[in-house]
């Protein structure tokens, strides 16, 4: 079993990500889906109580938005996997600007995220963390951000 966190901000690859690497294997948790924190959390206990793998997509810019689901993954007994996505604030307006209706974020939101993101350390209950570029031909490259826990 398996708990991923997502960090990163709005338009940096979060949700192409998921479909590419973990929709066959792992429930996706996002409030862009579950539009409330009480469907949110319904669908996370669910998925602890049921020992089915899941991936939060949200940005989860701050370690208190992590420790929520951290805490509550381990003591479930998932491994608990963090996904950095490194990308600078004028690469995710670009692919921001890309999007159409209300899948386009406002800038000062994306903005926002962008000056208070921090990213994640093993200190926070990971037991591995991963960072995640886009390349100029749009292919996502994985790389281990730190060692796993032993």
């Amino acid at each position: 079993m398996e708990a991923v966190i997502f960090v990163g901000i709005q338009a940096s690859g979060k949700t192409t990500f998921y479909r590419r690497h973990f929709a066959d294997s792992h429930v996706h948790i996002s409030l862009d889906v579950q539009r409330t924190h009480p469907r949110e959390e319904k669908q996370f206990a669910t998925c602890l109580q049921e020992e089915r793998s899941l991936v939060i997509d949200n940005t989860n810019p701050l370690p208190s938005d992590r420790a929520r689901y951290i805490s509550r993954a381990r003591e479930a007994g998932f491994r608990v996997v963090a996904y950095f996505f490194s990308t600078n604030l004028k690469d995710a307006i670009r692919r921001n600007n890309l999007r159409t209706g209300k899948l386009r974020i406002p800038v000062p939101a994306i903005a926002a995220t962008h000056r208070k993101l921090q990213a994640p350390t093993l200190d926070e209950g990971f037991d591995s963390i991963y960072s995640v570029g886009i390349a100029s031909d749009d292919t996502f490259v994985v790389t281990a951000a730190t060692a796993a826990r032993s």
